[in-house]
């Protein structure tokens, strides 16, 4: 469920028009629903509500504007960082430091250091070799960094091939049948608390199988580690559960999620993290864009032209995602038509033979579903600018993201004296 409404054949967040929103701030535009992200996030909370106090770190890539985060920081959340830019994001928003994982496969050692000066709460090693840096930075700072290691069950989310991360072939953990081994060379380390280990197999998982597998291989290998004699306090179950971004699409409900954590969890004895991301912040928010042009097609379909484009959403363009696509006003009348972008490239497309609701020339649309990986994966490609970002609370709102016009981006460009 969210707020985007019809109100009086209008389209409305919350209680703010979007149309207001376009007069006011112009088109491209994200627009996000404060109701939405707390309905999600106490929804998502209840669903783990069997479990004794779980750390639920909320993943800054699907969405890190700063309102965002400090929404979900009111609501209890913390925080899952995979860079030193994200890991201050979260700190700004007032995300409490032992509150913040820090995951990525890439963490470099002055991000290292920054993360064990701030003291967050963990680090999820991704490899042995990171381990030993990890310990070494932290030892050099007269510090012992908190950890987890992150293993690779090996196990197909069934997910996009570009956003799964629990196969064999993936860059993401360690190999889990050398878990053991990697984790009793770091163990010792002076540097590490080496704690628990870490698990997340990818993202937009449709189906619940695939969690469990990987879930139930990371119990085994929690009673491995005890049996060998390690202490294990701290599991990380990751994130990655889907949204529906087509209407009617049926996905497994945060209640059914739960229920089998609890199931497959019980008698681990440790406390367990959780990392949503798309789960909270997807169905939160909306691209709305205006119709440029409405173009004849060479196949009979025409061509609604958009002022939104693929630096704006790139979820299509990268793995043939689709969103909702419908008008701020609509007439009731429909259309079957080609919706693309203003951008030089052919995969500035986001529907081709689509049903539509009809528009023309001036007319306001959103892509729904565009609160997670929306905004945050935007480029200046073809030397456009970065759309502003709106949080709506309520019948009032506000601009949570300014928009950056090209001639700003310019002006951080110089050119050498020889080249004058």
């Amino acid at each position: 469920m969210d707020h985007f409404t019809l109100q009086d054949g209008v389209l409305h967040a919350e209680q703010v028009a979007l149309s207001l929103i376009a007069d006011a701030v112009g088109t491209p535009v994200y627009v996000y629903s404060r109701a939405t992200l707390e309905r999600h996030a106490q929804v998502f909370k209840q669903a783990l509500g069997a479990l004794d106090n779980p750390l639920i770190a909320y993943a800054l890539k699907s969405n890190p504007n700063l309102a965002v985060v400090r929404v979900l920081r009111q609501q209890g959340f913390g925080a899952d960082v995979v860079s030193g830019g994200e890991m201050q994001r979260a700190l700004m928003a007032g995300i409490a430091a032992e509150d913040i994982v820090f995951s990525g496969v890439g963490k470099t050692a002055r991000e290292m250091a920054d993360g064990v000066a701030a003291g967050i709460g963990q680090f999820n090693i991704e490899s042995e070799e990171e381990g030993f840096e990890l310990a070494a930075v932290a030892e050099s700072m007269g510090k012992r960094a908190n950890a987890s290691l992150r293993v690779n069950p090996d196990v197909d989310a069934g997910t996009h091939e570009k956003i799964s991360t629990g196969k064999a072939e993936n860059k993401f953990g360690v190999p889990i049948h050398r878990a053991g081994e990697i984790f009793a060379n770091l163990a010792n380390k002076p540097g590490l608390n080496l704690r628990g280990v870490a698990v997340h197999i990818g993202s937009q998982l449709s189906d619940l199988a695939p969690m469990e597998t990987a879930f139930a291989k990371l119990g085994t290998l929690i009673a491995g580690l005890r049996g060998a004699g390690h202490a294990i306090s701290h599991a990380d179950l990751g994130g990655g559960l889907g949204v529906p971004y087509k209407a009617g699409e049926i996905m497994p409900s945060p209640a059914d999620y739960g229920a089998m954590v609890a199931r497959v969890t019980k008698g681990w004895d440790v406390r367990l993290i959780f990392e949503p991301g798309r789960v909270i912040s997807g169905n939160a928010g909306v691209l709305l864009t205006r119709v440029v042009r409405v173009k004849r097609g060479g196949n009979g379909d025409p061509f609604v032209i958009v002022d939104a484009a693929m630096n704006d959403l790139a979820r299509p363009a990268l793995y043939g995602a689709w969103h909702d696509f419908v008008a701020v006003a609509p007439s009731g009348e429909r259309m079957t038509a080609n919706v693309v972008g203003p951008i030089c490239e052919t995969g500035d497309t986001f529907a081709m033979g689509r049903d539509i609701d009809a528009l023309e020339a001036g007319d306001l649309a959103i892509f729904r579903t565009a609160g997670a990986y929306g905004a945050t994966m935007a480029s200046s490609y073809n030397s456009r600018g970065f759309v502003p970002e709106v949080m709506v609370d309520g019948d009032r709102w506000a601009v949570v993201a300014e928009r950056i016009e090209p001639a700003a981006i310019l002006a951080a460009e110089k050119v050498p004296d020889w080249l004058e």
